[in-house]
């Protein structure tokens, strides 16, 4: 995972946590905005999600974030 993706996934699952608690939900789509400006990262983020680690669309934002820690 490249290291601004790793480090965008963080910010948001950690903005959301303070927003909304340890129960908040997200899916990959979370970490980009509704223009999709970086296909290549989207397709990475999507790819980590789907392929790598099999997560259903919404998964709750402590468990992506610990699992970007420990990727």
């Amino acid at each position: 995972m490249q290291p601004r993706l790793k480090e965008k996934m963080l910010t948001v699952c950690d903005k959301k946590i303070a927003q909304k608690g340890a129960s908040v939900g997200l899916s990959f789509y979370a970490f980009f905005a509704n223009k999709n400006d970086n296909p290549a990262l989207l397709m990475e983020a999507a790819t980590w999600w789907i392929e790598t680690h099999r997560l259903d669309h919404f998964e709750k934002a402590v468990k992506i974030k610990a699992l970007v820690l420990n990727s």
